[in-house]
């Protein structure tokens, strides 16, 4: 599904992403900027003062568009988007504005991507592929209200994606319901994937493309491109995507071997097998493990099932105990 909010640095062509270099960077400046201890607030003052285009392509910025570029996790990349910036320079900087936080006595928001769990990162919207967020309502009131949204939900105070509202039972529930229906059929194990294309990194790409301008120079024997060749082969190394079906069924084989059907939610369980969930208005999830295996479900009811399996259970247990004597 095309994403119909792309990030600053990103754009489509030919059906894929890759990179639109002026703004790219301005985005690892962006990044650099704020590790050298520019703030926000300075950051966005300087790039509005010197007339630099934003996303929208319009000369104006402020501390919270600078904010949401630093905590974008698309730049760090994903099935969808090449890597942009390093992890170890995206982890710097969201502990850098932990501790500015904290020594400007601001709480960490609920809604913050700092405020991790065991859901962060898993799950997405359907409707227009942003990721979920944990949003609180009534924030330590009794009528406190925690929903997992698309981080999109709410945009200049719109809502602007019709996305489905989940609450932290019903993602426990629709991965009860998706484990099950492999303990009852295990064979679904065996169904392979469709391999995905390579991805290559943004030091791979501008290397690479280095390199055939020195070809096209017919500049063959430059040091340059000796150092250059190599130093692509190093990169491409680093961001392989090695195709472990095998291995992430084996090991999902390993993690399922003792269970019998669930019916509690098991978070270990879910770290190791877990890739992400893919939610809609309408009630479906798409439930997608390590090994690339998809589950639908449907978030909106599915308790019904995993109660009757916990019902039985129980029937069961009486029956033994007393036909036992216990």
């Amino acid at each position: 599904m095309m994403q119909r909010h792309i990030p600053m640095g990103y754009c489509m062509r030919d059906g894929k992403m890759g990179f639109d270099k002026e703004k790219v960077k301005i985005v690892q400046k962006i990044f650099m900027d704020y590790l050298s201890g520019i703030t926000t607030h300075a950051i966005a003052k300087e790039m509005t003062a010197k007339g630099v285009l934003n996303a929208n392509n319009k000369p104006s910025w402020n501390h919270g568009s600078i904010g949401r570029i630093l905590e974008n996790i698309k730049y760090l990349g994903d099935e969808m988007y090449p890597q942009m910036i390093a992890p170890k320079i995206f982890e710097q900087v969201q502990k850098l504005r932990i501790e500015r936080a904290q020594k400007l006595g601001r709480a960490i928001q609920p809604n913050s991507m700092n405020n991790k769990n065991l859901f962060n990162s898993r799950l997405w919207c359907g409707e227009c592929g942003e990721e979920y967020r944990k949003y609180a309502e009534n924030c330590g009131k009794p009528s406190e209200k925690i929903s997992w949204k698309c981080r999109h939900y709410i945009y200049k105070n719109r809502v602007h994606c019709i996305c489905g509202v989940v609450t932290d039972e019903q993602i426990k529930e629709v991965f009860i319901l998706a484990v099950n229906e492999i303990i009852k059929n295990t064979s679904l194990l065996e169904k392979k994937p469709k391999e995905n294309p390579k991805r290559y990194s943004l030091e791979f790409l501008q290397i690479d493309q280095r390199i055939k301008e020195l070809e096209e120079d017919e500049q063959f024997s430059s040091k340059e491109l000796a150092t250059l060749i190599f130093q692509r082969a190093e990169a491409f190394y680093k961001t392989a995507q090695i195709y472990d079906y095998d291995h992430n069924t084996e090991k999902m084989k390993n993690a399922l071997s003792d269970k019998q059907l669930q019916t509690e939610f098991d978070e270990d369980l879910f770290s190791q097998i877990m890739k992400r969930m893919v939610i809609y208005a309408d009630g479906r999830v798409d439930i997608e493990f390590i090994n690339g295996l998809a589950i639908h479900e449907n978030y909106k009811n599915p308790k019904k099932e995993v109660e009757t399996y916990a019902n039985r259970k129980r029937e069961e247990h009486i029956r033994y105990t007393a036909a036992s004597g216990r």
